[in-house]
């Protein structure tokens, strides 16, 4: 099965995105003559994979490389680099072309920046002497499908740059991308935001709209609403582990562009030492069917699925009805798929049937509910003196002060101290980090957690995982909470939570845009259908990340009956608590 995500079925053409990306690659490479290495940035290697298939960019006299401090070694006189606009990104290629000229290598060398050059990187060529070597342009790949309703902008560190370095680079690359979604699909009339970072995205988008204006006279826009939420709005959400089965892949596995990577023997090969790729999009069908369901859901669809085809299987043995037999083929057409998945459920269920497993979910529960802090407090004191994986301490410490507003100084520096003497004191400068964006910090005010789980009715306890009618069945009894704000944008509006957003991280705005005719009411009633009668378009962008627990819900509430509306979801990248943290950690070093 194809990694590249099948998009046929998607709300809105996001094969003419892919193609337009792929056109642009290729004519690139055309415009080259002769024999090329095209030298590409590990980190971009994955969105291409989803994009093109790498055999396409063989054909002819194309050579591929990945990007890495050697040298490049090749018989091509051309040399192209397809990178990141980074200053150490920059060096390595500088070194590159000063070894080359050293050994007096003829080569022509090009550089193309994804998705636009800058400034500081072409300093860094003339520092090192090389920019007159070099022809300079640019890849404009703005956002990448990861499926048939998930776009990513690919920027890996927005969180972090945000949250600790005051860059806000990525702030402008996501209002570029939006901007150019509605040069193909229309000026979006209804814009709402929350978030520091959210709000400078629908203001930069409307100064992009000034500087280089859509056409809003092409009849009606195919997006209606715009929602923008900074990660920073809800960072409690992505530290509660994830129950979903593509949650909980991601999780236990980590989903890199739309994949997992295993040992061959979890998929029943034989060959233990190898590595095995598996493809996780819409294009299986069964993937699509379970992936936003509970985990223990899933397990029981698998069973049912495999108990059905040995019924079936026994029947057929005894019959002699041609077409019975040629029904039963075709359900074994479907036997790869299930085998799959059960291969990877089994071996998440390695994971999920421990103790320690259900300890863990219990505990989080506990400090969602605002129960039992001593408990709580003793089961992260517990992890740090077992020395669990730094990450997976600082995980449940954050969710316990996010929660909590913060912990009273007595606890917080004994936690403090204890993590130092565990952990090292090397791990300073991350407690400070962490501190600074107040992810892990003493308790100066009385938490509103309590205000924000009734007012927006976060806590489910009677939550039916099998058949769901409340998106909490995402974590077992807790419904995400940028997910409850996007239900109340979409069905009475924001102004009847204006009290708690105000609880909440950074400023809010409404705007509409674009001609009357084009815009529905904002001010309280939901917009399920557009005047032409399709289903209401709604583009959710979250700036920092998105978990797939996120993407499930929203799914969920998209297929509910009555609900008249479609999304599409934007996100800078797909993240869950252990990847925003581990980036924390590594900056940290």
């Amino acid at each position: 099965m194809a990694q590249i995500p099948n998009l046929d079925t998607a709300p809105l053409n996001l094969n003419a995105i892919r193609d337009k990306a792929q056109k642009d690659l290729l004519d690139i490479l055309l415009t080259i003559r002769g024999k090329k290495c095209l030298v590409i940035d590990p980190k971009l290697g994955g969105s291409l994979s989803l994009l093109i298939q790498f055999s396409r960019l063989k054909d002819g006299d194309v050579e591929l490389q990945h990007l890495s401090a050697d040298p490049v070694q090749t018989d091509s006189s051309n040399v192209i680099y397809l990178i990141r606009p980074q200053l150490t990104v920059m060096k390595t290629i500088a070194s590159h072309i000063q070894n080359g000229i050293s050994k007096g290598i003829e080569k022509k060398y090009f550089i193309y920046f994804v998705p636009r050059r800058t400034v500081a990187c072409e300093k860094i060529l003339e520092e090192e002497k090389v920019h007159n070597m070099v022809t300079l342009g640019e890849y404009p790949l703005y956002m990448v499908p990861l499926d048939d309703d998930v776009l990513s902008f690919e920027l890996e560190l927005a969180l972090k740059e945000n949250l600790f370095d005051g860059d806000t680079s990525s702030i402008w690359h996501v209002a570029k991308a939006i901007h150019k979604l509605e040069s193909s699909f229309g000026v979006i009339p209804n814009v709402r935001a929350k978030g520091k970072a959210s709000t400078k995205v629908a203001e930069l988008l409307n100064k992009l709209q000034t500087e280089d204006p859509v056409n809003v006279d092409d009849g009606a826009p195919e997006i209606n609403t715009l929602i923008l939420l900074d990660r920073e709005v809800d960072l409690v959400t992505p530290m509660c582990f994830q129950l979903t089965y593509e949650g909980l892949l991601d999780e236990l596995l980590q989903i890199n562009n739309g994949a997992v990577e295993v040992d061959a023997s979890v998929m029943g090969a034989q060959q233990d030492a190898k590595k095995m790729k598996v493809p996780l999009n819409s294009s299986d069908k069964l993937y699509r069917e379970i992936r936003d369901l509970n985990f223990e859901v899933v397990v029981q669809v698998l069973r049912q699925k495999t108990t059905s085809i040995k019924e079936e299987y026994a029947g057929v043995k005894t019959t002699t009805e041609i077409s019975e037999l040629k029904d039963f083929v075709k359900k074994l057409n479907s036997l790869p798929e299930i085998s799959r998945h059960v291969n990877l459920a089994q071996h998440l269920q390695s994971f999920t049937s421990k103790p320690s497993f259900h300890a863990r979910l219990d505990i989080e529960q506990t400090i969602l509910e605002l129960q039992d802090f001593d408990s709580c407090f003793e089961y992260i004191e517990e992890m740090i003196h077992k020395q669990e994986s730094i990450v997976s301490v600082l995980r449940l410490l954050v969710l316990f002060s996010l929660t909590n507003a913060g912990l009273p100084k007595k606890h917080f520096d004994y936690l403090r101290r204890e993590i130092l003497h565990s952990y090292g004191f090397e791990h300073m400068q991350l407690l400070y980090n962490l501190e600074k964006a107040g992810l892990f910090k003493r308790q100066e005010t009385r938490t509103n957690w309590l205000s924000l789980t009734k007012g927006l009715q976060l806590i489910n306890e009677e939550t039916d995982t099998a058949n769901p009618n409340d998106i909490s069945y995402i974590f077992s009894g807790y419904a995400p909470l940028s997910i409850r704000l996007v239900q109340h944008a979409i069905r009475s509006g924001w102004r009847s939570i204006e009290e708690l957003l105000k609880l909440l991280p950074g400023p809010h705005l409404d705007l509409k845009r674009g001609t009357p005719n084009h815009i529905d009411s904002f001010g309280g009633a939901h917009f399920d259908r557009v005047p032409d009668g399709r289903r209401s378009l709604i583009f959710v962008v979250f700036v920092g990340g998105v978990t797939f627990a996120e993407i499930a819900a929203l799914r969920f509430l998209s297929s509910q009956e009555g609900m008249g509306y479609d999304f599409i979801i934007g996100t800078t990248r797909v993240v869950n608590g252990n990847s925003i943290l581990e980036a924390i950690v590594q900056s940290s070093g």
